[in-house]
């Protein structure tokens, strides 16, 4: 007798992952088209510069929905990773500037050092200047999420202990005048490796390298919540105590997210320097830590691409409240964080199934 070949059944997840995965290329081919072929052809030098800096606050947000949205964790303290990406990268543009041999512009003005300080010295290596901002937020953040996560703190006392890290930060950098600038920080940045950023070509250059990072940090992002550490982020979200039951570790699990939302904003720091061509204790300290938390509300901390179209849109706003109402932009802000959370908690990124939801 012939045997009968009965040939396999496609599962019936297959369709639905693979209209999922078309989706996610469209989005990015449409995202790249916007910030590749739109955006420059559309806004002058000055707005295409704001957007390179907006985008930089959206790779930040990015990271905050990976750890905020995904595991829980409501990092306000993101101020202190932006910050040390932004220090290091400005400390080897500072150096650059400088020349060889000779000291950054402020150390020599406010006459309190003779010689670099020992730990400037390696930020002189271009190649240690391209690692440091996003292997030193890391690096930091591992240190922090061991003694923090292995303790178990969470909730509201994570998120409180995160702000107070931001605020030693912003204090100190503010204490330490010859060596980081003090108040002032680190500004007037003219170069960044070999490229003169008075130019408008490589201004421009440099909004298409921090469009390129957000496309990055986006896919990244994305293979993390598609895998199935990510079912595991949202499930220590969830049940943390039946994780532990089923034998994985909270903390290892929460440690990743943490790790790699700091290397994100470490990015963002970096990448911010020569976009906008200054770094200070005003940018990383509690202010602006809240500010970055604020715009995941808004674009939804849920979602993938909300984060990052809420930091931008809020960005935007406070741009565009601070040129017509100096005085009062400050109580819309307060809005734009208080009307979506009461009235779509979901965020921005919500209207778009609400939509589908009510086309249906």
């Amino acid at each position: 007798m012939t045997a009968v070949v009965t040939p396999p059944v496609a599962s019936p997840v297959e369709p639905p992952r693979r209209r999922t995965r078309l989706r996610a290329l469209a989005g990015f081919a449409a995202g790249a088209v916007v910030l590749f072929a739109l955006a420059p052809v559309m806004l002058d030098d000055f707005r295409l510069g704001l957007l390179a800096k907006y985008l930089c606050l959206a790779i930040i947000a990015v990271g905050i929905g990976l750890a905020w949205g995904r595991g829980g964790m409501l990092t306000l303290g993101q101020g202190v990773f932006f910050g040390l990406g932004g220090y290091a990268m400005a400390m080897h543009l500072k150096l650059t500037d400088a020349g060889a041999g000779n000291l950054p512009d402020f150390m020599q003005l406010y006459g309190q050092l003779d010689a670099l300080p020992w730990w400037w010295r390696p930020f002189a290596n271009p190649v240690f200047a391209l690692v440091a901002p996003v292997a030193l937020p890391m690096l930091v953040a591992l240190l922090l999420g061991l003694l923090i996560f292995r303790r178990r703190v969470r909730g509201a006392y994570f998120a409180i202990l995160s702000q107070a890290l931001a605020a030693a930060m912003a204090i100190f950098l503010v204490g330490q005048q010859g060596t980081t600038g003090g108040t002032n920080g680190l500004t007037d940045i003219q170069g960044f490796f070999g490229y003169d950023l008075n130019d408008p070509v490589n201004r421009k250059m440099i909004y298409f390298i921090v469009a390129g990072a957000l496309l990055l940090v986006l896919a990244i992002a994305r293979q993390l919540i598609r895998s199935r550490y990510g079912e595991l982020l949202v499930a220590v979200r969830d049940a943390e105590e039946r994780v532990r039951f089923l034998g994985y570790d909270p903390a290892n699990v929460k440690l990743v997210a943490y790790v790699v939302a700091a290397g994100m904003a470490g990015l963002a720091g970096a990448l911010f320097v020569p976009a906008v061509g200054i770094i200070s204790p005003a940018l990383v300290g509690v202010v602006p830590s809240i500010e970055f938390v604020v715009g995941v509300a808004v674009g939804g901390r849920a979602s993938l691409v909300g984060p990052a179209l809420g930091a931008i849109a809020v960005a935007w706003a406070r741009t565009a409240l601070s040129e017509r109402a100096p005085s009062a932009w400050t109580y819309f802000e307060g809005l734009l964080f208080i009307l979506p959370i009461v009235f779509l908690p979901g965020g921005l990124a919500s209207l778009w199934r609400l939509w589908r939801k009510d086309g249906k």
